[in-house]
């Protein structure tokens, strides 16, 4: 049984590290500030979630797992609303899309409420 599990676990890290490691690739190597955003909120969190996991099951303890699976679940709850908010906040600062991009879906969607505010 310890076999299993320490396979398991090793899998989980393996998993975690190569997400994380696409998501710094992509932090790196895309074009503009969303596309890294998205990569970043993405790949990481599954990454981080996964070595969260990897943490409680080598543990062998349930409320040390618990806590895990807890910190996990918040993780994925929270890290991609905060990514989309910074993105929008970044969007109503100014910061323009890359080239290669070919819709902003945004920017119809504040024009049209700064139309309705405005009543014009």
């Amino acid at each position: 049984m310890d076999l299993v599990i320490a396979v398991f676990v090793a899998f989980l890290l393996l998993a975690g590290a190569l997400f994380s490691l696409i998501a710094a690739i992509g932090i790196v190597r895309l074009p503009d500030l969303y596309s890294r955003m998205h990569a970043a909120s993405k790949a990481g969190t599954v990454g981080s979630g996964l070595l969260l996991l990897a943490v409680g099951v080598h543990s062998e303890n349930l409320p040390i797992f618990a806590r895990a699976l807890a910190g996990f679940v918040f993780f994925v709850l929270t890290a991609p609303v905060s990514a989309h908010l910074l993105a929008r906040a970044a969007h109503k600062a100014g910061h323009r899309l890359a080239p290669p991009s070919v819709r902003d879906d945004l920017s119809k969607g504040l024009s049209n409420r700064r139309s309705l505010k405005t009543g014009s």
